[in-house]
């Protein structure tokens, strides 16, 4: 196994999500693109591929960018629908930043004529 393979293969994304301490009372945005997602689709196994768009306005922390890209690659093997990949990738890093304010856009590539887009955008949920 080559030494890419084998961190992804090892992430865990509960002790090596690293998040740092934001050093800035400012409100300001942080907007990241991550154009090389895939997974398997959880019923053919086929291949997905998508561009996560993650968008937040930190308050206390922020994440890594080498961990953020390694939980993101941490996807590649596993069999995991749409909708479910956009929740879990919202649903942590709510939980692990406790950002002001929050956006994951999943999109992911066409596949037989569908293509499909799941938003979180925190701003439009009502609790």
């Amino acid at each position: 196994m080559k030494y890419g393979e084998k961190i992804v293969n090892e992430f865990d994304v509960q002790k090596d999500l690293e998040i740092w301490p934001n050093e800035h009372e400012r409100e300001y945005l942080i907007k990241m693109t991550l154009p090389e997602f895939s997974c398997l689709c959880p019923r053919s196994g086929y291949p997905d591929y998508a561009t996560i768009y993650l968008e937040y306005r930190p308050d206390k922390w922020v994440v890594e960018l080498k961990a953020i890209k390694l939980y993101i690659n941490s996807f590649r093997d596993r069999h995991i629908s749409h909708e479910n990949t956009a929740n879990e990738i919202y649903g942590l890093l709510e939980e692990k930043l406790k950002p002001r304010y929050m956006k994951v856009t999943a999109d992911f590539n066409p596949r037989g004529n569908v293509h499909t887009v799941i938003e979180i955008d925190s701003s439009k949920i009502t609790k």
